[in-house]
């Protein structure tokens, strides 16, 4: 008997289908991949199977029982977690308190504290993080060990089956390895996982099966091991994953527009020297923790510089700068984290597209909503941003399509360099090909683009100058030519760079 079944699972909001009939099983100790576009009707499929939606149509059964629970807390007490992309954490409580919301342990109403620390390190046990201590408040940790908390939080509800959203998106590589030994674990005590992932590297690594969804239907689904990847891009997108990346053309770099000397950014940055050139894409490696996003906040003034040089379009500025004389100096910053700090969520797509450059939209300091909606129809159009109309909310957007309206509002500035900080974190594989598209023709038309990413086929598919950051020092900048992925991993674990 299947663990979960879903038959013929609707679901519509107003004129938009989300879910067109998707069908699956998943079998006790098994890892079902379920992999497909942002927007393809994955998240929806995880809400309804938590109690966060209901279905207009089909059919769930849990161990042959119907199954439709009407609240997430219902789905807990069933046995069904969720560990979100989009952490969904309490920052002002604890790292225990977190893990075991909802299931404190308490006697005569008082909350047990000690006990609760106790079981947290128990669970905490499968990840070895300095970062993470029980009586630590959640909010005070980096994203990554956040994300640690999120998935502990799941394995402590003794849930027969566990529902991953992107779980490694935020994570180190050793905790990557821990996860898949705890997932491995799991498996062998006969829990069900439904993995999603856009990192098809990762879903062949630990998943036994697979269902494609696209345009809210499973339109593909089977062993893995019977499957290449080339098909499970095609059955997502319609390409192959050697077209992902744009063609490489031969340019010669023009002007020196960024130009930084022996920055300093304590605690984490503690020496980074490079030049960046009009029409270049500069990649910046790097395990993390080592400075990589350090620097680049460094830059833009959201992180305390204590020394340096930064000279932009061949002046001096100062290494204090705030965002806003950023701006003013034709530089624009995309965030790791779109949810965070990326993105104003409750605002609509308009004014997250122009909110950088209302100048172009307010001739007289005013405001001219048509002319702001007439900008904002150019970018949906011209980046593929699927939205109903400007004014929709962007929070309403699936992640690809908000990534999309965060790079668009730089372009919309019309800023001369971009510092891009994961410029394709949790975005399906059809919206990275589009955000390499639109980087790359950022930078044939003359742009200066710094790049920070995790993932190394993009920064060789794309970057023409890479360096990397090793415990806070930042390796001479080489062609791309002259790097290896090996060389790369090579000198970000070095800590003589």
């Amino acid at each position: 008997m299947s663990l979960l079944r879903l038959d013929g699972i609707r679901k519509r909001f107003g004129p938009t289908v989300a879910l067109d009939g998707v069908s699956f099983a998943l079998e006790p100790g098994q890892v079902h991949a379920l992999i497909g576009e942002n927007g393809a009707g994955k998240s929806t499929l995880m809400n309804i199977l938590v109690g966060a939606l209901q279905p207009d149509e089909g059919e769930m059964r849990l161990s042959g029982q119907r199954y439709r629970p009407a609240s997430p807390h219902e789905a807990s007490q069933r046995g069904v977690a969720l560990i979100h992309q989009e952490l969904s954490l309490c920052p002002h409580l604890t790292v225990a308190e977190n893990i075991l919301l909802g299931r404190e342990p308490s006697k005569a109403g008082f909350f047990r504290r000690s006990e609760a620390e106790k079981l947290a390190l128990d669970v905490l046990g499968s990840f070895s993080h300095p970062e993470l201590r029980p009586d630590r408040p959640v909010g005070a940790l980096p994203i990554a060990a956040q994300q640690v908390v999120e998935i502990c939080r799941a394995v402590a509800s003794h849930a027969r089956i566990v529902l991953m959203d992107e779980p490694t998106s935020s994570l180190q590589r050793d905790d990557v390895e821990h996860l898949f030994a705890l997932i491995r674990r799991l498996r062998s005590e006969g829990i069900g996982l439904i993995y999603i992932s856009h990192f098809l590297e990762e879903v062949r690594a630990i998943a036994d099966v697979f269902t494609v969804l696209r345009d809210g239907r499973s339109v593909a689904d089977g062993p893995l091991t019977a499957t290449s990847n080339e098909a499970l891009v095609a059955h997502m997108v319609g390409r192959s994953v050697d077209q992902l990346f744009p063609e490489r053309h031969d340019r010669a770099p023009g002007d020196v527009v960024l130009d930084v000397r022996d920055l300093v950014a304590p605690p984490v940055v503690k020496q980074a020297s490079f030049t960046l050139r009009r029409g270049e894409i500069l990649g910046l490696a790097g395990l993390m923790g080592s400075g990589r996003s350090e620097l680049v906040r460094g830059l833009f003034g959201l992180a305390p510089v204590a020394s340096g040089v930064v000279r932009i379009a061949g002046a001096d500025t100062l290494i204090r700068d705030m965002p806003a004389a950023r701006i003013r100096q034709r530089v624009g910053y995309l965030s790791e984290d779109r949810k965070g700090e990326g993105l104003a969520l409750p605002m609509s797509v308009a004014d997250n597209l122009t909110i950088t450059g209302y100048r172009s939209c307010a001739p007289r300091g005013w405001l001219h909503l048509s002319t702001q909606r007439a900008q904002t129809r150019r970018w949906i159009t011209d980046l593929g941003i699927k939205a109903h109309d400007p004014d929709q909310p962007v929070r309403t957007l699936s992640g690809g399509n908000q990534q999309k309206v965060a790079l668009g509002r730089l372009l919309h500035q019309d800023a001369d360099v971009l510092l891009l900080d994961e410029p394709t974190r949790g975005v399906d594989i059809g919206s990275k090909a589009q955000i390499y598209d639109v980087i790359a023709a950022t930078a044939a038309q003359g742009k200066a683009i710094l790049m920070v990413s995790s993932y190394l086929p993009e920064l060789f598919g794309l970057c023409d100058q890479l360096a990397v950051m090793s415990r806070g020092r930042l390796s001479p900048v080489r062609p791309i030519a002259d790097w290896t992925p090996e060389g790369v991993l090579h000198t970000a674990i070095d800590a003589n760079v």
